[in-house]
C-alpha cells in the first residue's frame, strides 16, 4: 500500500512544481536570499489558510450563528498542502525525501509516546 501513496505524492509534487513555474516561481537555482523570501511567503500564506480553516469551524463559543463548513474546511486543507509542498520544494525536497523524512519522524513520535515523552531529546530527530 505504501507504493501508491508515494506515487500520488510524487504526482502532487509534480503538479505543484508546474503551478509554481506558471506563476513565476522557479525552485531550482534559488539563491539563499530567494529561499528565505519564498519560505517566508509560503509560511505566511499557510498561516492565512490555517486561519481560513479555523473560520470553517464554529470556534466562537459565544456566537450561535456559526455553522461547521466541512466542504470549505476540506478546501483549506488542500490549500495548506499547496503551500507546504512549495516550502518542501524551496528546501530542495522531493516527494521521496518528504516520504522518507515523514516515516522517520513518525517513528520518533511513536517512540516518544511509548516512553511517555517526559523530556525533550534534541538528538532524537537529528537522523531525519
Amino acid at each position: 500500500m505504501a507504493q501508491p501513496t508515494k506515487d500520488m505524492l510524487r504526482e502532487i509534487f509534480r503538479l505543484q512544481e508546474q503551478l509554481n513555474r506558471r506563476i513565476g516561481v522557479k525552485m531550482k537555482g534559488m539563491s539563499r536570499a530567494e529561499k528565505v523570501k519564498w519560505l517566508l511567503n509560503y509560511s505566511r500564506a499557510m498561516s492565512q489558510e490555517l486561519a481560513e480553516l479555523n473560520d470553517s469551524v464554529p470556534w466562537k463559543w459565544w456566537a450561535r450563528y456559526q455553522k461547521f463548513d466541512e466542504q470549505n474546511a476540506r478546501v483549506e486543507v488542500v490549500d495548506l498542502f499547496h503551500f507546504l509542498i512549495s516550502i518542501a520544494q524551496v528546501l530542495g525536497m522531493s516527494a521521496e525525501d518528504v516520504y522518507t523524512a515523514y516515516t522517520k519522524k513518525n517513528q520518533v513520535n511513536r517512540q516518544r509516546q511509548a516512553s511517555g515523552y517526559r523530556e525533550k531529546d534534541h538528538e532524537d530527530s537529528r537522523h531525519i
